[in-house]
């Protein structure tokens, strides 16, 4: 079968299984299970012969050969004991739950999955099959499961600027679905031609992440193996614990990440009463400019720690990164000058799945220690001023990032020109020196110069269906502020 018919085959299910009550989330969390098993007994077979660690009660052919309660109480059995095995294993089934509760219905999705050779199938069929369920997973607002899921688009456009090299470390220390590893990894193999030692670094030394939420670590895992990083009997380089709590010591070539938003650091605790509620939480390191409970702050300075000093990073951030005083300024100035930070993309709402988010890219390469700043000048490109995405109708593409992939010139990012002008004052793209930062209030970074048309020419207002859309996209925003609020005081 080619791709599309396998695609379509997976969908045609994944929908039958929706009208019975299982949502994406619970689907794609089942079949990670199951193509995980089947993959495994493929290589248990020649040509590979390989011991993956499964016990042979709880193999393939013994779940394929049972149905109705039997199969339902034996699947639950296989979920529980093999997650307290120990490598990628154990981690893909960690905290494992049956949402499957129709017998006759898993064994049709097992049925459909027994019918494919997986490890035969090539790692773009399978990846396009796994990257589409997640994307259609992250479009169901309910479960939240977009918040872990950041457009490929910007990704790839991240990754085209960045232009990680063979034999290099990449690491994301809140890797969610693995996005930056597997866009890194595309961009390895198409423009490089890898040798035998560079194939092989490329597979089990190159991505390095942490992903505390169990579920989406278990999608990530997948995703990355099923793209052929990573071996099925392996140790897992996405690690469970929270990449903020300590400096691990591990320097790396490469950091790509998209942190979780949100501004506040928490954790659970045990109340007085005995009983657990969130708190915020400060992390105290020696490492960091400033202590804050902020989290995206906690990050950017985790994310400098986590470079060799010839390190390069690209992270997304929100706004208030950019202009938030005390920690935040301390935190700017810092990266000024102990950082050459030279670019910064300003992004559009209506991108995320989370509504109204207004984020921005920092590119910033880490330098060793020095008397004077390495900040020489910062390169602004302003893709959110009279830029108008939604998610659905009007969602942004690689092609939208071109112009700035251009003017960032990746071959050689030190021959830039600007595009902005006072006879050009519509240029998207222009630089400010480190003295005219430093200058203004906080050092914010918070800078716009294009003219919002919306306000001034009513002529070339967005669609009306757009314009509802942002306008229910800005409303869902601040009744999630006000809940966080809410949450906070009743607490």
């Amino acid at each position: 079968m080619n791709t599309q018919a396998i695609v379509s085959k997976v969908w045609s299910y994944c929908n039958v299984l929706l009208d019975a009550g299982v949502s994406y989330s619970d689907y794609l969390e089942q079949l990670t299970y199951l193509i995980f098993l089947k993959m495994a007994d493929e290589y248990s077979k020649p040509p590979y012969n390989r011991d993956v660690g499964i016990p042979a009660e709880y193999d393939w052919p013994t779940l394929k050969a049972k149905k109705g309660a039997e199969l339902d109480r034996f699947y639950i059995e296989l979920l529980r004991e093999l997650g307290k095995k120990k490598g990628m294993l154990g981690q893909i089934f960690t905290k494992a739950q049956n949402k499957i509760q129709d017998p006759a219905m898993l064994f049709r999705v097992i049925d459909m999955i027994d019918t494919e050779s997986w490890v035969m199938m090539g790692a773009d069929i399978k990846g396009d099959i796994y990257e589409g369920l997640l994307e259609k997973n992250a479009e169901d607002t309910k479960s939240g499961a977009g918040q872990y899921f950041t457009p490929r688009a910007l990704i790839k456009a991240i990754v085209a600027c960045v232009r990680p090299e063979p034999g290099k470390s990449i690491a994301d220390p809140a890797c969610g679905t693995g996005g930056f590893f597997l866009a890194s990894y595309d961009f390895l193999v198409s423009e490089h031609k890898l040798d035998k030692a560079q194939k092989t670094f490329l597979k089990h030394q190159t991505f390095h992440g942490n992903e505390i939420v169990a579920n989406t670590r278990r999608l990530c895992l997948m995703n990355m193996f099923l793209h052929n990083i990573g071996e099925i009997n392996g140790v897992s380089t996405v690690l469970s614990t929270d990449s903020l709590i300590a400096d691990s010591g591990n320097r790396y070539d490469y950091v790509l990440a998209n942190p979780p938003f949100g501004k506040k650091s928490s954790r659970t605790a045990t109340n007085e009463e005995g009983e657990l509620e969130k708190e915020d939480f400060t992390y105290n390191r020696q490492d960091f400019w400033a202590t804050t409970s902020n989290k995206q702050l906690n990050f950017v300075q985790h994310i400098r720690t986590m470079l060799k000093t010839t390190g390069q990073a690209a992270a997304v951030v929100p706004d208030n990164v950019l202009f938030e005083g005390g920690a935040g300024e301390t935190v700017r100035k810092k990266l000024l000058q102990n950082t050459d930070l030279h670019t910064i993309l300003r992004l559009p709402t209506g991108i995320f799945y989370k509504p109204g988010v207004k984020a921005n890219v920092l590119f910033f390469d880490n330098k060793p220690a020095s008397p004077n700043p390495w900040t020489k000048e910062v390169w602004y490109y302003d893709y959110r001023t009279n830029i108008h995405h939604t998610l659905k109708k009007k969602p942004m593409r690689f092609d939208d990032l071109k112009n700035f992939i251009g003017c960032y010139n990746p071959q050689n990012r030190h021959d830039r020109a600007e595009t902005w002008s006072g006879e050009q004052p519509e240029g998207r793209w222009r630089k400010f020196t480190y003295d005219e930062i430093v200058a203004r209030d906080k050092t914010s970074l918070d800078i716009f110069w294009l003219k919002d048309k919306s306000l001034t020419d009513l002529d070339n207002l967005p669609e009306p269906d757009d314009l509802a859309e942002a306008i229910i996209e800005n409303v869902e925003a601040g009744l999630n502020s006000f809940r966080e609020i809410a949450a906070r005081l009743e607490s």
